[in-house]
């Protein structure tokens, strides 16, 4: 499996939280992490112990007049799966500087740093190809005046299951802020996302089905209109050895005060950067753990 490979004894390989920065508009924003950005991993399950390097590039067109809006977010990540263990639970840690540009409405582009994300993950391993894991961290202010500016906090809960080579996942995130206002004015709802993936592998192929949602939950604000969404869309995904690339294809079934719909394309790569020898399986270039048997 491209990207992420599971052995068939279940375990999953590097499962990233990556987070984003979406853009907000002078009247509403969105989630702090971006809706999709966790499709095609099985985050529920533990790494290897290591350090990764993982960026996912997205680029969106959504069709809002008199012309469409269109996005490009950059994540760039760095994962360390500690050798630390806590209440039976891999010790995880992830930190990511988005990267992001963005046109309304067919105006000029406007680009800029997003807010980094510091996070820290614990991840089960239950038996029988199941994990699953909760991730808490934090988005930190920025002055990016075009993008989500408060901090907030987020908190994952994800299950994961990968045996027979699939990659059966769902992963919660719920998004807090804590300053409901920018300096402009603009609103920052509290927010749910859930990421969905069901993959399989075929040798050093990967394809399968993702969807995502995202809505904002309650401000208490008579006059804001919440904004929501659900996409779905297909993976395939390729084992280059060192590098494993995934790309993913999604598109919006419905959409709530966002203007229009949105299509969207997705490319990640994944490169392990340090491994331990003793849980990476011998003569395989797939980022896998050796079961005990």
């Amino acid at each position: 499996m491209a990207g992420f490979s599971l052995t068939s004894r279940g375990i999953a390989v590097v499962t990233l939280a990556i987070l984003g920065a979406p853009v907000a508009t002078a009247a509403r924003a969105g989630s702090a992490a971006q809706p999709g950005q966790t499709v095609g991993l099985p985050v529920g399950a533990q790494l290897p112990v290591g350090l990764y390097f993982v960026n996912l590039s997205s680029f969106g067109a959504r069709s809002t007049l008199p012309r469409d809006s269109t996005t490009n977010v950059n994540l760039p990540t760095f994962a360390w799966a500690t050798p630390w263990n806590v209440a039976d639970a891999r010790l995880q840690f992830f930190f990511t500087q988005p990267v992001a540009a963005a046109s309304s409405r067919g105006a000029a582009y406007q680009s800029g740093i997003g807010q980094q994300l510091l996070a820290a993950q614990l991840a089960w391993d239950l038996g029988g190809d199941v994990g699953v894991s909760y991730l808490f961290g934090g988005y930190l202010p920025i002055q990016t005046r075009f993008l989500t500016q408060s901090a907030s906090l987020t908190h994952r809960f994800a299950a994961s299951y990968t045996g027979q080579d699939w990659n059966l996942t769902a992963n919660l995130l719920y998004g807090v802020f804590l300053d409901t206002r920018a300096p402009s004015g603009t609103l920052y709802p509290d927010y749910l996302n859930l990421d969905l993936t069901m993959t399989r592998k075929f040798g050093k192929w990967q394809v399968g089905a993702v969807a995502y949602g995202s809505s904002d939950l309650p401000t208490g604000v008579g006059s804001y209109r919440p904004q929501g969404q659900i996409a779905v869309g297909g993976l395939v995904g390729y084992n280059f050895g060192p590098v494993n690339l995934q790309a993913y294809l999604t598109r919006d079934v419905v959409q709530r005060n966002y203007g229009g719909r949105e299509t969207r394309g997705w490319l990640r790569a994944i490169v392990p950067l340090y491994q331990d020898g003793g849980e990476v399986e011998p003569n395989r270039t797939l980022v896998t753990r050796r079961q005990a048997e």
